[in-house]
């Protein structure tokens, strides 16, 4: 029996960190089972897309920490990494030789004596350049990269102590591609896999380069490109032909490519010749059918071969929010929980699961996602007084910046937005945003010509005070959508209350809903918005230039809205106008 006074010395803090060091490298941790800290390395470096070892937000995620974290446990996001190979440049180039002859020789060692050898130098060479970053060697501990995806989709899933059927899917990770696993008690059991050969995400990333864009970057806007010719029978006929390319396990659990079919990272030129001819719109249409099409078949056979209706999921592929609807349509899936941002940076999160999973650590389902130190009105203040005289700006410290910044807003401004932590991931979720009426088609083209600079056909996504968006838009199943994972139906009747923040041709809305138990002030200026206007829904797009990463700093801040065409910005308490 312990003393009395045991229970009075205080616990010491159980930390796990993350690191993903490939593509878009970020750094997590976990402490006592609660996620407190994820941002990517872009954030820090401000280079889009920043891959190698991520320095500084490991510098920053062990600050943040504090005491023990300088010595904990460090997860790594796969078996082993490419380094030196996440800019673009680099990406475009290994995908114009992945059909020419080194791609094809490639293939043949696959697997072989060989291969193990090239992967051990590469899990060698990251090793050597962590311990350089200051993690020692005891403290790296490698993590499948498919188990550290499904590992964030349990554990920091609201059915983290219930049976949950979890799904992962991307291009590649340690030669997989996708995996189904049945998750109960804290345990993952693997049911099947699918080799990085068989891809559908590569097959994705192949489409998104053969239409002239950045693989890894833009198969979102093949996404939106997809619903302009979506109903018409040619791009049914291309998917169709795509379909062919892959055929089912017997049970529905995997794929495999079809006799003839090369492996998807040789294929480029065999897929760009089955492509000659083809329109650019059509083609994009195809290949989204395609996978909303093998998803929603997989996700079904998964379900009917185990009878559980509750679905978690992670990888890449998740994050084309209209292959999600299409799952969360399907009438045997009963709930599910898409992880934020679940592209290779968010498994510095979930290898740091799973490590902790391993040590016997329990969960707190996943929050709210904004981290590290909050942008304070000292910082703002000091980065406002670095503004030449020559640039014009009034500045002035409000004491109620979310009603001021309501107010423009109600007047039609558009309103850079920068307050407290930073979002992790992909999309603005308010505190690094560009906000303006979401009934305003104007605004898009403004914001466009501004800073955005987005292709014509891509829509912008609306913020919504939660409680009202059922109001706005139509859900197949009634579920949360507070970190912009789903596209949903807009309601007929509401679609002039937010036409510049819905996609313009199917009229279906990336929507982030807010909460005041995720973000009170963000919630506040919604609140505040809509006492206004009666309408509770804005546009938000992230705060950056294009090609940059959204801003992290107040220094960021002013520079962007001094270099863009921004005029009005809120930045903690200090509001920003050009004269």
């Amino acid at each position: 029996m312990s003393s009395p006074t045991a229970a009075l010395v205080p616990q010491q803090d159980r930390i796990v960190l993350g690191v993903h060091d490939g593509h878009n490298a970020s750094v997590a941790l976990l402490k006592n089972g609660r996620l407190e800290f994820a941002l990517q390395e872009e954030r820090f470096s401000r280079i889009k897309n920043q891959g190698d070892e991520p320095r500084r937000a490991l510098s920053e995620a062990i600050k943040w920490g504090g005491g023990n974290s300088q010595a904990a446990p460090v997860a790594l996001n796969g078996q082993y990494i490419n380094y030196g190979q996440w800019q673009r440049e680099t990406i475009l180039e290994d995908y114009a030789q992945s059909s020419c002859w080194t791609g094809h020789l490639k293939q043949v060692f696959k697997n072989t004596i060989v291969d193990k050898v090239y992967r051990h130098h590469k899990a060698r060479t990251r090793e050597q350049k962590l311990m350089e970053a200051g993690v020692t060697k005891a403290q790296q501990h490698p993590v499948e990269h498919h188990l550290a995806h499904a590992a964030a989709a349990y554990y920091l899933s609201p059915w983290n102590r219930e049976k949950v059927l979890v799904f992962t899917c991307d291009g590649s990770g340690d030669r997989l591609s996708a995996t189904v696993s049945v998750a109960e008690n804290g345990n993952l059991t693997r049911l099947a896999e699918v080799s990085e050969d068989d891809s559908i995400g590569r097959f994705y990333a192949l489409i998104t380069r053969w239409l002239g864009m950045a693989p890894l970057e833009h198969e979102y806007k093949v996404m939106g490109l997809a619903p302009y010719v979506a109903g018409d029978r040619r791009a049914v006929r291309l998917a169709e032909s795509f379909r062919e390319m892959f055929v089912f396990s017997r049970n529905g659990l995997s794929w495999r490519r079809n006799s003839g079919v090369p492996s998807m990272y040789a294929a480029y030129d065999w897929l760009a010749g089955r492509l000659r001819g083809e329109r650019f719109d059509l083609v994009a249409a195809g290949a989204q059918m395609l996978i909303e099409q093998m998803l929603t078949d997989w996700v079904r056979s998964a379900v009917r071969e185990t009878g559980i209706g509750r679905i978690a999921c992670g990888g890449g592929v998740f994050m084309n929010v209209k292959a999600n609807l299409a799952i969360l349509e399907i009438p045997e899936v009963e709930d599910m929980f898409v992880f934020p941002s679940c592209g290779d940076e968010s498994n510095s999160i979930g290898a740091a699961c799973w490590l902790a999973h391993q040590a016997g650590e329990d969960f707190d389902p996943l929050g709210p996602i904004y981290f590290g130190q909050p942008v304070t009105d000292l910082e703002s203040e000091n980065a406002i007084s670095k503004i030449p005289g020559t640039a014009r700006v009034r500045s002035y410290w409000v004491s109620d910046i979310e009603r001021k910044s309501a107010q423009k807003l109600a007047e039609g401004k558009i309103v850079a937005r920068v307050a407290g932590a930073s979002e992790f991931g992909a999309r603005a979720l308010g505190n690094r945003s560009i906000l303006a009426r979401a009934d305003s088609p104007s605004a898009v083209r403004v914001i466009n010509q501004m800073v955005k600079n987005r292709d014509f056909w891509m829509p912008f996504a609306p913020s919504v005070l939660a409680h009202r968006a059922s109001e706005y838009c139509e859900k197949p199943k009634s579920i949360s959508s507070p970190y912009m994972m789903f596209a949903f139906p807009s309601r007929t009747e509401k679609r002039p209350a937010f036409g510049a923040a819905q996609h313009p041709y199917d009229f279906t809305a990336r929507l982030h809903e807010v909460t005041e138990s995720h973000n009170s002030s963000y919630h506040g200026l919604l609140s505040e918005y809509e006492s206004l206007t009666g309408e509770a829904i804005l546009l938000n797009t992230s705060f950056n230039l294009h090609g940059e990463p959204m801003v992290h700093r107040a220094t960021e801040a002013v520079d962007v809205f001094l270099r863009s065409g921004l005029e009005q910005m809120a930045l903690g308490n200090w509001w920003l106008e050009k004269q």
